[in-house]
């Protein structure tokens, strides 16, 4: 018989998510013991005619602009159907990723309030989206950095390893995958069903697989919210998540959480007694996230709160700088030990509404990022060197290479040009400290710890209003 035949047993129904299945489910949320994996049921938007689901929408448009007609009467095509439909008229499937791109540009969609919910859930730092669209990584920059676009950003492609830089326990700002890749006017994310094979063939291959990506999802608990696979693609998606033989007792496990799933009863047969760590919900994702919001919120005494590390409300925290720095931004250079001091610098200047930016992952090497941060420090309003026992220790950095840049750059200034300030986050002595010689000239500012003070923000608002001015 072969293996793609139903299943022979009947389906039983869906089982119920009781409090303890829900209390079980925020403790390992509260531990940070659980990856979301977010897919297009969750990305609704307002459209024309109302709320609809985004790739609803954008198989209808796209379509139109294709000129395909839509029978009276039949089912709504799919993206998938127009894609198909496209390709039997002899049309050029590489042409179709630019179409999409500039359908979604045009029409710039908010985050669905479901996307906010999640994104309001601060315990969550890793999302993984197996839809193409950015909505997941706007709704984090709306609600944890008040719009800046600070959220990190990866896309994979089958033919590109693209994985994790670091361990998911030194991720200093929440990330978002994106599985199945990223908008694009290539081809370099997946449309169809056959793209979604690619992606998952490579996924698979010694490589090109995700290892650190893998890793994560095979040791954490999934909650897979409304990834819209089929039935097999699910039971796939499941296998190479969890990189063992469903069937297998597991430590931890995995929340389905897809209206269609849920009305699968060859899937709901074999997840209830083959693959017994996963749980059903029959709800679907929506529903989901909403009683997942709820519980977690008011196990915190309230409703979530916007803002960076899950501070209160309305008191001075810091907020990661974005990807890339403004122009006329403040840039602060330091050594990697004094990261502590450099977020409460950037968080005073923040409350002091002065820009500024500093790399925060210090990657330190490779011409790409050595061209990023030159041009960054070109582009600058003014350049703080953060001075410490730290820097002292240290003969050799990549903020050393930060410094003499910023030396080059006074080159061109007049004499007196008020550029480089620097900063002393600690006891140590200025006349002793191993800076270059036009650094050492000018007057230290003495900001123990990164505590900022109000003469010198007083000072950097008449620098900055003279410069804008």
């Amino acid at each position: 018989m072969s293996v793609l035949a139903a299943d022979p047993l009947p389906a039983a129904p869906v089982a119920s998510f009781d409090d303890d299945a829900w209390e079980d489910l925020l403790n390992f949320v509260e531990e940070r013991r659980v990856i979301p994996i977010v897919g297009p049921e969750l990305v609704t938007v307002q459209a024309e005619h109302g709320t609809e689901n985004l790739y609803a929408w954008l198989a209808r448009t796209l379509a139109a602009r294709l000129g395909q007609p839509v029978p009276a009467g039949l089912p709504a095509p799919t993206l998938n159907d127009v894609i198909v439909r496209h390709l039997a008229a002899r049309g050029r499937r590489e042409d179709l990723y630019a179409r999409v791109r500039t359908i979604l540009r045009e029409a710039n969609f908010a985050p669905s309030p479901a996307l906010v919910k999640l994104a309001e859930i601060t315990d969550f730092d890793l999302f993984v989206s197996t839809s193409f669209d950015t909505l997941m990584e706007d709704a984090l920059n709306q609600v944890r950095f008040a719009g800046a676009r600070t959220t990190e950003v990866l896309a994979y492609t089958p033919n590109k390893l693209t994985d994790l830089a670091v361990e998911r326990s030194a991720l200093t700002r929440p990330l978002v995958f994106q599985l199945l890749g990223r908008l694009s006017a290539t081809p370099s994310y997946a449309i169809s069903d056959e793209d979604v094979l690619e992606f998952v063939c490579a996924l698979q291959t010694r490589h090109h697989g995700p290892e650190k990506l893998l890793s994560e999802l095979e040791h954490n608990h999934l909650l897979l919210l409304g990834g819209d696979f089929s039935d097999w693609m699910t039971r796939l998606f499941l296998r190479l998540a969890k990189r063992r033989r469903l069937s297998e007792p597991r430590d931890v496990g995995e929340t389905v959480a897809d209206l269609g799933a849920s009305r699968e009863p060859g899937l709901v047969f074999f997840l209830q007694h083959v693959s017994s760590s996963t749980r059903l919900f029959a709800g679907g994702a929506i529903a989901f996230v909403d009683e997942l919001h709820r519980r977690w919120s008011a196990r915190r005494g309230g409703p979530a709160k916007a803002g960076a590390g899950g501070g209160a409300a309305g008191s001075v925290r810091f907020l990661p700088p974005e990807r890339e720095m403004s122009d006329g931004a403040v840039f602060i250079s330091y050594a990697r030990e004094d990261l502590a001091a450099v977020q409460q610098l950037k968080a005073g200047l923040d409350a002091a509404g002065i820009p500024a930016w500093f790399d925060m992952e210090r990657l330190e090497g490779g011409d790409d990022f050595a061209h990023r941060i030159r041009s960054n420090i070109a582009r600058c309003g003014f350049f703080l060197p953060v001075i410490s026992a730290n820097t002292q220790r240290r003969v050799e950095g990549w903020f050393r290479r930060e410094w003499s840049w910023a030396v080059d750059r006074t080159e061109a200034m007049a004499d007196g040009a008020r550029f480089i300030l620097p900063v002393c986050v600690d006891d140590t002595d200025a006349g002793a400290a191993l800076v270059p010689a036009k650094i050492k000239a000018l007057h230290f500012t003495r900001l123990p710890a990164g505590e900022m003070t109000t003469e010198f923000t007083n000072r950097l608002r008449e620098l900055t209003g003279g410069k804008r001015g």
